[in-house]
């Protein structure tokens, strides 16, 4: 950020950024693994996860882009769980009773991560406006944050918002026109560095990587964090890094001394 204008605020990704999504859907896995896939030994729990998460035929991603509606994308990618760990096929109430199962456990398991709360409380004491911007429902991610113990983060723009999510610019421009920010000094911070920081970038924001370790969706994934980097995403580990990078001073909320 050196020699750039000071942001004016900073959007944040909710899933695995804010809210440690991966640990819910796994809690959820191995509850709906459980009845559904009862033959499946628990140590094979984080299989079955990982295929959820690495959604390999793109049934999410075809919801953002407003292709398919949300029960029909988690209906396949559920059936895709029960082909590839040998179990039934589900017929529309089944599924119901599989979504009942996985949903209510989901919802139960929303937490902030530890890092969430501190460098929230600090980025609004230095005066930057904050705000949320997420691929999945308004509802939905307003009820997450809440839970979490984050209802005080705004969520301007979901899925539903437009009819379409990330990584359109025109999600990014209506986030910050919502939060009320130039979008070439606002700071769009997420998990996945195609469709949160690179997207964020080609859409006049300053984009951030947040490169969780152990986190990921589906695994570990083949990008490189220098080669970020030198696309001119900011790359952190954890959101205590973040103060650094808007120049903030993270024990204070005074602006960050210049570098010597």
């Amino acid at each position: 950020m050196a020699g750039a204008a000071p942001l004016e605020g900073v959007l944040f990704d909710v899933d695995d950024t804010l809210v440690d999504t991966m640990a819910a859907f796994a809690d959820a896995i191995s509850a709906a693994s459980r009845v559904w896939l009862p033959q499946l030994p628990e140590d094979r729990h984080p299989e079955v996860l990982a295929l959820w998460r690495a959604d390999p035929n793109g049934h999410y991603r075809a919801y953002t882009r407003g292709e398919v509606d949300f029960d029909a994308q988690r209906m396949a990618r559920a059936n895709e769980l029960q082909a590839a760990f040998g179990g039934r096929m589900l017929d529309d109430a089944a599924y119901v009773d599989w979504k009942d199962l996985f949903w209510g456990t989901f919802e139960r398991s929303w937490t902030a991560f530890d890092d969430a709360r501190p460098v929230l409380d600090v980025l609004v004491a230095a005066g930057l406006r904050v705000g949320s911007l997420t691929n999945a429902r308004v509802e939905l991610q307003t009820r997450k944050l809440a839970a979490a113990g984050l209802e005080d983060v705004p969520l301007l723009v979901g899925v539903d918002t437009l009819g379409f999510g990330k990584p359109d610019p025109r999600v990014f421009a209506e986030a910050c026109r919502r939060l009320g920010t130039d979008p070439a000094r606002t700071a769009y911070v997420g998990d996945e560095l195609d469709v949160d920081a690179r997207a964020a970038l080609a859409a006049g924001l300053v984009g951030v990587w947040l490169d969780r370790p152990g986190t990921r969706r589906g695994g570990p994934h083949p990008e490189d964090p220098d080669a970020a980097r030198a696309s001119g995403v900011h790359v952190l580990h954890g959101l205590a890094d973040l103060p650094a990078v808007v120049g903030v001073a993270a024990s204070t909320g005074e602006p960050a001394p210049s570098p010597r």
